[in-house]
């Protein structure tokens, strides 16, 4: 296979993650979101908040990082982060099935560029470098104003409290992206003591 050959592959292969629904519905509840839709989200919030981002991100890696890192959903599927009790995200099977997913599809491409983009989704796993934990910050910020506007979206299926949102995601956010928690927390917090959550 020449070179533009494996990268097509791969870009074909892509374009299953269009395919992959997650547990939050989009702005109107219409229709859950895909993950497509999720990475490309993702990717524009990190363009409009960078001025969010703590000193020494680099809003280049982080886009690239957010458009890659649920490419695994293609093997893998969406894991909700508050089904089961908000643990099955991290499960050992989850995680080792990813790590799998990753090699084959990064595989796809021409080998230096498939290491490159391995490497990056790594990170991106990892959460250790301030890229990482920006772009984590975004990911986990985005599902939470989807459900916000949605009514409630996925927070209604799984009997999520205010509590328990608090612990598994702002403290997520606030990690990268503190500002942008306070200024979420403030609007979706009433929304949960309406509803006595």
């Amino acid at each position: 296979m020449t070179r533009l050959d494996r990268q097509f592959a791969f870009l074909a292969e892509a374009e299953k993650l269009k395919s992959v629904t997650r547990a939050t519905p989009i702005h109107d509840a219409s229709r859950p979101e895909n993950s497509g839709e999720h990475s490309w989200s993702l990717a524009l919030y990190a363009l409009t908040l960078a001025d969010q981002a703590p000193e020494g991100v680099t809003i280049d890696r982080v886009i690239r990082m957010l458009l890659l890192h649920d490419l695994v959903e293609i093997d893998v599927g969406d894991v909700p982060i508050h089904s089961q009790g908000g643990t099955a995200h991290g499960a050992e099977a989850i995680l080792k099935a990813e790590a799998a997913a990753a090699e084959r599809i990064f595989g796809l491409l021409p080998e230096d560029q498939g290491a490159e983009l391995l490497a990056l989704w790594r990170e991106f796993e990892a959460n250790e470098s301030p890229d990482a934990i920006f772009a984590k910050s975004l990911d986990r910020v985005q599902p939470v104003l989807l459900n916000h506007q949605s009514g409630g979206g996925s927070w209604i299926e799984y009997d999520v409290t205010f509590p328990q949102l608090e612990e598994r995601i702002g403290t997520k956010i606030s990690r990268g992206a503190p500002a942008v928690w306070d200024w979420v927390r403030a609007r979706v917090e009433s929304w949960f003591e309406r509803r006595g959550l």
